[in-house]
């Protein structure tokens, strides 16, 4: 899979082979259990994701909801998207510390954590990380990056 058209996040994980299935399913427990007041689940982009509503930050550069993780079934592995690590350098150097803290094998791209198990994550960081931005914080580095992109 690369792209769903799931409309919600149950029919995403119903759709997915039963082995990505736990696995999703397991990082998307982590992501809820970690998750600051103020984001929403919901499908977006052909996967899950953690996004503040239009309703309380509607001036984004899209007109889409600001989004702060993304979590997909691709190809050949799976897919976490923490903007907020993406959009904080030392958020990003915590993250690879915790990885060569825990011996797994970082496999980031540009803003995402590829993975096959959810145990190939560092994952009392990565709840750590997803817990430390609430909404407030998350609006100010995007703001900032937009400054900065200008």
């Amino acid at each position: 899979m690369v792209s769903s058209a799931a409309q919600d996040p149950q029919a995403y994980l119903a759709e997915l082979p039963a082995d990505r299935q736990q696995e999703i399913a397991a990082v998307r427990e982590l992501i809820l259990s970690h998750l600051p007041a103020g984001y929403v689940e919901a499908m977006r982009w052909g996967m899950l994701s953690y996004e503040i509503p239009l309703a309380l930050y509607p001036n984004t550069y899209n007109g889409q909801p600001l989004n702060y993780i993304g979590l997909a079934a691709q190809k050949h592995k799976n897919s976490l998207y923490l903007m907020g690590v993406y959009a904080d350098p030392a958020a990003l150097q915590d993250l690879l510390d915790a990885y060569a803290r825990s011996g797994l094998k970082a496999d980031i791209g540009k803003s995402c954590l590829r993975f096959r198990r959810a145990q190939d994550l560092p994952q009392e960081k990565i709840g750590e990380l997803i817990a430390s931005v609430p909404p407030e914080k998350f609006i100010t580095l995007y703001e900032s990056s937009r400054q900065a992109a200008r």
